[in-house]
């Protein structure tokens, strides 16, 4: 695939690089596209939060969906302003976000002052690592045929994978199991964010759909799709235990090892009909 054929906003997001090396048994030399892995500052009301490695690829959709997900702001109206910049260092995304929010942050970020060797997320407690977002009152139910048809259409979506083959996706596909969005990134975490962000920008009725990463699914992925109001989460990949245990307190039904018509469920079965493996 060539970089005129991926959509202008992931332009950047991979680069030519010489390369030489084997392939069946013959020497080999060239050019090939490599993912690009930037670091990305976000910065709320002028205070840098976090700066984290990602693709420079709808950075918009993921200060969205980061500060969405990591309990910042509530909703979208909280956040007033965004502007993206860059520097020889890297890409700043500046947030701009209500006065309650930004007090309720320097609060948290005041509790870190002076500690170190908390090793989790920033957090020093243990009680502050595993955030549980709140139960779903979600009635939504799912075919496994749905989540066969997300799983079928996938590859072919991830355009920047295609041209790297070092990039996450995730997806998030109707009822029906129709790809509506997708989001990639060089980290799992960066491309739910980026979807989150997506559909909310996008005033998608997320909670009428299901999201597929691929990916393994650890909490903070669960955590992310009950923030966004899913109710079924569909992982390439295995699972954590702590994701279960997550996963079955928030409703969120939680799939693993999804490939081709194979999956596990490993809580929330009620929400997939797997009559058709019968």
């Amino acid at each position: 695939m060539q970089m005129n054929e991926l959509p202008a906003q992931q332009a950047g997001a991979a680069r030519a690089v010489p390369v030489t090396g084997v392939r069946a048994r013959k020497f080999f030399e060239g050019t090939d596209w490599v993912a690009e892995e930037v670091p990305v500052a976000l910065e709320y009301n002028g205070v840098s939060h976090a700066v984290m490695l990602a693709s420079p690829s709808d950075l918009e959709d993921f200060a969205f969906g980061f500060s969405l997900t990591e309990g910042i702001v509530d909703e979208m109206s909280q956040i007033r302003d965004l502007e993206v910049s860059s520097s020889p260092q890297g890409i700043t995304v500046h947030v701009g976000i209500a006065s309650s929010c930004f007090a309720r942050l320097k609060d948290r970020r005041r509790s870190l002052a002076g500690r170190t060797g908390c090793g989790l997320c920033g957090t020093d407690s243990l009680a502050q690592a595993v955030r549980l977002p709140a139960p779903l009152g979600s009635d939504a139910r799912f075919a496994a045929s749905a989540v066969t048809r997300a799983l079928a259409g996938l590859r072919d979506k991830q355009l920047l994978l295609g041209i790297t083959g070092a990039t996450h996706a995730a997806a998030w596909c109707n009822a029906a199991g129709e790809i509506m969005l997708l989001r990639e990134d060089v980290g799992r975490h960066n491309a739910l964010d980026k979807l989150v962000g997506a559909l909310r920008r996008g005033k998608f009725s997320a909670g009428e759909g299901f999201i597929v990463v691929t990916s393994r699914a650890s909490y903070e992925m669960v955590h992310k799709t009950a923030v966004a109001g899913v109710a079924l989460l569909a992982a390439v990949s295995g699972v954590t235990g702590l994701a279960v245990d997550v996963a079955r307190d928030a409703g969120v039904a939680l799939l693993g090892f999804a490939r081709g018509e194979d999956l596990s469920v490993y809580c929330h079965a009620e929400r997939i009909h797997l009559d058709h493996a019968a």
